[in-house]
């Protein structure tokens, strides 16, 4: 892409395309809802997985992080988009990703991918925010590790409660989109 703001722009198509649903669902967080973002198929599509790892980079990139990574399952599939376009940047970012359950075999950690992450600056990925618990159990388990949370980004923010919940913790929230960029577009 040219800029910033035609990424966006077609980022937001391929969303509203293949993420954007409205229909009865219950969310991760036991919420009902009329719609939901199954960010999936934008995150696994091609043109997708490149414009989001590139603006999720740029925004990382001005925190000054160490690392990148976030909660299995809805951060993995940005996890290496993202290190990728940051090494592409000039500033390369290893990435990680914190299991929700310690395996019962082999090393059992729960953060896989680096063997280390004290005193390391991290930024935390996740595809959807709702109410931001999902994040925040990453964020508790590096925090128990030793590292420190720069950011949580996600690609979309619901609306609720999220933002709050983060500043609340003192750690700082971005999202791509929110919800009602969606709802009203």
């Amino acid at each position: 892409m040219t800029n910033t703001t035609d990424a966006r722009a077609r980022l937001y198509d391929i969303i509203k395309s293949k993420s954007f649903v409205r229909g009865h669902v219950v969310l991760a967080s036991g919420k009902e809802s009329d719609h939901y973002f199954d960010m999936k198929p934008s995150m696994f599509d091609p043109e997708g997985a490149e414009i989001l790892a590139d603006l999720i980079s740029a925004r990382i990139a001005e925190t000054g992080a160490d690392i990148v990574g976030g909660l299995e399952m809805g951060a993995v599939p940005l996890i290496t988009p993202v290190s990728i376009a940051s090494r592409r940047a000039g500033r390369a970012l290893p990435g990680f990703f914190v299991r929700k359950t310690v395996k019962d075999h082999g090393t059992k950690k729960l953060v896989e991918g680096l063997s280390d992450v004290a005193g390391k600056r991290v930024a935390i990925v996740e595809d959807v925010t709702t109410t931001g618990g999902s994040a925040m159990k990453a964020v508790q388990a590096l925090t128990a590790a030793g590292a420190r949370i720069v950011l949580v980004i996600s690609i979309l923010d619901r609306e609720e409660g999220a933002s709050k919940l983060y500043a609340d913790a003192g750690i700082p929230f971005a999202s791509l989109f929110k919800a009602s960029d969606f709802l009203n577009g």
